[in-house]
């Protein structure tokens, strides 16, 4: 094989392969989700938060749901109206 050939087929490869599709959120990242949000925690909470997929991160012991944008989907802090976030502990 030429080395101009070898060179093509490197290039071919590397633009498949930054065709593909990745995301923030792995399934290990998905261990712990609550099955079910607490009924006082969804009525503090501000609209427009995904209360589906929601979870406690052991750090901080506050709750954080899931955020899929337009280019990324991540786990954001759940607030209230207020902008506070929502804890388990002070």
């Amino acid at each position: 094989m030429s080395s101009k050939k070898a060179v093509q087929t490197l290039a071919a490869l590397w633009f498949v392969g930054a065709c593909t599709e990745t995301t923030a959120i792995s399934s290990d990242s998905q261990a712990g989700a609550l099955s079910r949000v607490p009924d006082a925690v969804a009525q503090i909470a501000a609209p427009g938060q995904d209360l589906n997929a929601v979870k406690i991160m052991p750090e901080d012991g506050c709750y954080w749901y899931r955020y899929v944008g337009p280019v990324e989907t991540t786990f954001l802090p759940l607030r209230t109206i207020d902008g506070r976030p929502i804890c388990t502990r002070a």
